[in-house]
């Protein structure tokens, strides 16, 4: 093991103790577009959902995300934007957008009550809660979303462990990971993400760090950028963090790390990406930690392709 390599291990074992140890746990919540079906309505679902996307965000223990990015996800999936969220779905769109949670439901007409009926979901466990309101025509929208989002945000915030998986440390997330390479040889590998927060350059990588650690404690071979020996695996990309919000004292930041790995003959052996968000009291610590946690993600996913 070269010293480069050496020291990114330490700093990597010692960076995510102090992580797991002081970042809050805040969920991550997407809201869609609700679905309006009677014509009368017609342009009540994005209304709806975008007053509770505000709503929401007030809450100090979420984190929505953005509605342009979760349309501009969305739309590359080939997903709707509303309607029904299946748990193959909800999968997906976690993955895409790094939440946890998400929202949907309908808004409809019954005598002369308008009411509005959600769907709080569990990405990684698919449980389901449901929460609804109702009104009169004459009740204001902006009370009944309010109300509602009120409702979810207790919702999450009582079953928030049966709608988020629980928490794996990290020594148990490698173990599974070299428990997936069993005995097959292992490629040595070269390893260069570049990252960047508000434009500016990063010092020490944090994306590049974590995959680094995990790979060196699975037991791969990494070869630094100065040697002279041809790795089998070029494992290269890009990670960008920036700044979230801010809720008192706590910053959020949120990260996306892209990455592709490409064996030695030209053929591409995987290609991946994930979103994270972090919350820190700082945001360079928050920035990084996001990073840190969208590279774990991604460690887990692609590490066992390597092989094959």
């Amino acid at each position: 093991m070269n010293n480069t390599y050496a020291r990114i291990l330490a700093i990597a074992l010692a960076t995510s103790a102090i992580a797991r140890a002081t970042t809050p746990q805040f969920l991550p919540i997407a809201v869609f577009d609700f679905e309006s079906r009677d014509e009368a309505l017609r342009d009540l679902g994005s209304k709806v959902a975008t007053l509770i996307n505000v709503n929401l965000s007030t809450e100090t223990n979420l984190v929505t995300v953005e509605r342009a990015e979760l349309e501009k996800v969305l739309g590359e999936q080939e997903l709707g934007l509303s309607g029904t969220i299946q748990a193959d779905s909800a999968a997906k769109v976690g993955h895409l957008t790094g939440a946890k949670v998400l929202v949907t439901g309908r808004v409809f007409k019954a005598d002369k009550e308008l009411i509005i009926v959600c769907k709080v979901i569990g990405v990684e466990t698919s449980r389901i809660y449901a929460e609804m309101v109702k009104g009169t025509a004459a009740t204001p929208l902006t009370d009944l979303a309010a109300d509602l989002a009120r409702k979810i945000a207790a919702t999450v915030g009582r079953e928030g462990e049966t709608l988020v998986a629980k928490a794996e440390s990290r020594e148990e997330a490698v173990a599974r990971i070299k428990k997936t390479l069993a005995d097959k040889p292992l490629p040595t590998i070269s390893l260069k993400i570049a990252e960047r927060h508000f434009g500016g350059p990063v010092i020490d990588p944090a994306a590049e760090t974590e995959i680094a650690s995990i790979l060196l404690q699975c037991g791969f071979t990494l070869l630094s950028q100065a040697s002279a020996a041809i790795p089998d695996l070029v494992i290269s990309g890009e990670a960008f963090s920036a700044f979230g919000l801010r809720k008192g004292s706590l910053i959020s930041c949120k990260a996306r790390v892209e990455l592709k790995a490409v064996r030695q003959n030209g053929e591409i052996a995987v290609v991946d990406r994930q979103t994270s968000v972090a919350v820190d009291i700082t945001e360079q610590t928050a920035a990084k930690t996001a990073l840190q946690n969208a590279a774990n993600e991604l460690a887990e996913r692609i590490i066992p392709q390597l092989t094959k």
